[in-house]
């Protein structure tokens, strides 16, 4: 089977065949090419649809996916993202392996096509030649012929006519004998001519021809071979992406198996219990008995056998402080409460009607924080440092979350004091890099801000270990200031006082508030039967450099020493230490390394 030998005479279909085969192929890569374009923007619509639920960082939104099932949807998420790639490497792939190879050889396609078709068309032009030769010299001899005959019969007519003259019959015979020689000079020459037309023919049709379609057909079979190869790879491309597409997917089913449902309910109960005990049993009321007076509320005896002082909103004052009362823990507060005499062991209200059980149970659980009055905003009611405005648990954990905020900013002050210390070494031993006495301010600077986030640290870890009950509500000193603080700013509003009750949210009610102040004062007044003893230890300290102690109250200390530390830094710059039982005294705090002792301080 051979274009050669069986489309001889197609040379036109056939060359519009092989443009329509390149045709093809260029639709076909035009094909490819918005596949290719299709794949990139699926990609980057994933992508986006990716991006756009992801949670913000450092927003509420990131807080809540620590579900395990939020986190499988993170994992989707990333899985998704990933997958987009994949469609991403269908793109470059295709491109760089069907798109630019078949443009390359469409390029080159259409160079030997072209070729072809020319060779093709210059052996049409030169039989067609040859065949106008042939006919020329066939008409040539034809005329020749017929010139011939004429002269002949002219010749025979004169040499007839009597009248006619010897030499005009001599004439016509020479013209005769010219005219035939001409004709036979002509056929000689058409025969020459038609011999040749026909070699040129034969090999035109048996060999020229067949050599050039068969270049042809050898060029369209290489063109449908590549396209099928390109189909191929287009395949291909997609089959290579399989299995990462399918660890994809295996990464969404196994994100999908992780999510424990066990554990979000453990979370939800993290993050929402209040840590307060349910609301106790409503106490039968006999309505069919005569209304007894309830116990006066400023009686003293009440006050003593409730173990609280009594309290009055409306005046001035905050009622009497009464002497000699030991130090006691402020009550935790209780879950809800609709007025002053819903304290525990406080005062009762005379003739204070109550409300239904269902009335009290839905406030308890659908009441919210309340702004009870400008004098709350003022001292920072809203967001107080210590979170008390929290419920127990949630309290205690932004309380462990702050300790370990500042346990990382005392360490990297640690790393920082501890590269300028090696800088100062490095300093000593080369002092051309640059002068020791340079970094002191910044190590000194540097010791400060360990102190001052110390400091901090001990006074949350006083609050954390005041919610799981480890130490006293307050420091002395804290509760003094309170206290001293509220006696001099009591309530002017009896209903702003009573407005300040406690709420699901853990907020803590003006009654206790106040009732906890009063016996703060109180406890002053047994403060000073105490007999001082000596601060014990709470750690130990290294002197880093030598301290000459010349003022009073301050000690001498030599670089490298070891002694007692018996009093951290207040802010001031200064730290009490102790050498033996009778030497003990301050030194700057940034001339010692203070070592604590975690345990004794918490004793």
């Amino acid at each position: 089977m051979s274009w050669g030998t069986e489309l001889w005479d197609q040379f036109d279909n056939l060359e519009k065949h092989t443009q329509w085969g390149i045709d093809i192929l260029e639709k076909y890569i035009k094909f490819v090419k918005e596949r290719t374009e299709i794949e990139l923007s699926y990609a980057k619509q994933l992508r986006n649809l990716s991006k756009k639920y992801q949670p913000k960082k450092n927003s509420k939104e990131e807080e809540e996916y620590k579900y395990t099932s939020c986190k499988a949807f993170i994992s989707t998420l990333n899985e998704m993202n990933d997958y987009a790639g994949q469609h991403e490497v269908i793109s470059e792939n295709m491109a760089s392996q069907i798109i630019v190879d078949l443009a390359r050889y469409v390029q080159e396609l259409k160079q030997e096509r072209k070729s072809n078709f020319h060779d093709g068309r210059k052996a049409q032009q030169h039989i067609e030649t040859c065949w106008k030769q042939l006919e020329s010299s066939k008409r040539r001899f034809e005329r020749d012929c017929k010139e011939a005959d004429r002269a002949q019969q002219y010749f025979e007519k004169m040499d007839a006519d009597i009248n006619v003259t010897k030499a005009d019959v001599e004439k016509a015979r020479q013209q005769a004998q010219i005219r035939h020689q001409m004709a036979e000079d002509s056929k000689a020459d058409y025969s020459s001519i038609l011999q040749k037309f026909n070699h040129e023919q034969h090999e035109y049709y048996h060999t020229h021809i067949p050599n050039i379609f068969q270049k042809i057909q050898e060029m369209e079979e290489r063109r449908i071979v590549r396209i099928g190869d390109s189909m191929k790879t287009y395949a291909e491309v997609d089959r290579q992406v399989i299995p990462i597409i399918g660890k994809c997917l295996d990464g969404i089913v196994k994100a999908a198996e992780s999510i424990d449902q066990k554990n979000d309910s453990q979370l939800v109960i993290e993050a929402y219990k209040s840590g307060f005990e349910p609301p106790g049993d409503i106490e039968f009321e006999d309505y069919t008995q005569p209304m007894k007076r309830t116990v006066s509320d400023n009686s003293l005896s009440n006050s003593r056998g409730e173990g609280k002082p009594d309290l009055k909103f409306g005046g001035k004052s905050k009622g009497k402080l009464w002497p000699f009362i030991k130090k006691n823990k402020p009550p935790p507060p209780p879950p809800a409460s609709a007025s002053p005499s819903a304290v525990p062991n406080g005062p009762q209200s005379p003739k204070q009607q109550k409300e239904p059980l269902s009335h009290r149970f839905n406030e308890f659980m659908t009441s919210k924080p309340k702004i009870h009055c400008f004098r709350s905003l003022k001292r920072g009611g809203a967001t107080p440092e210590d979170f008390s405005n929290l419920p127990p648990e949630q309290r205690r954990k932004k309380l462990q979350q702050k300790v370990d905020e500042l346990n990382k900013e005392i360490q990297k002050e640690m790393d920082q004091r501890d590269a300028i210390t090696k800088m100062k070494d490095v300093y000593l031993k080369n002092p051309q890099m640059g002068d020791p006495a340079s970094l002191d301010h910044k190590l000194a600077e540097v010791s400060q801000n360990i102190e001052k986030l110390r400091l901090e640290t001990q006074k949350f870890e006083a609050w954390l270990a005041e919610v799981e009950g480890r130490l006293p509500a307050r420091s002395e000193q804290t509760r003094r200031q309170s206290g001293l603080y509220d006696s001099q700013n009591p309530p002017t509003v009896n209903s702003c006082a009573q407005d300040r009750e406690s709420s699901p949210d853990g907020s803590y009610t003006e009654e206790q508030s106040q009732e906890s102040e009063v016996k703060v004062l109180a406890t002053d007044f047994d403060d000073e039967f105490d007999d001082e003893e000596p601060l014990p230890a709470i750690g130990t300290c290294k002197a880093l450099y030598t301290f000459e102690g010349q003022n009073e109250g301050t000690i001498s200390v030599v670089e490298g020493e070891t002694l007692y530390v018996i009093e951290e830094d207040k802010g001031d710059g200064w730290t009490r230490i102790r050498r033996n039982e009778d030497e003990e005294g301050y030194v700057p705090t940034s001339y010692v390394e203070v070592y604590l002792d975690k345990n004794a301080k918490d004793s």
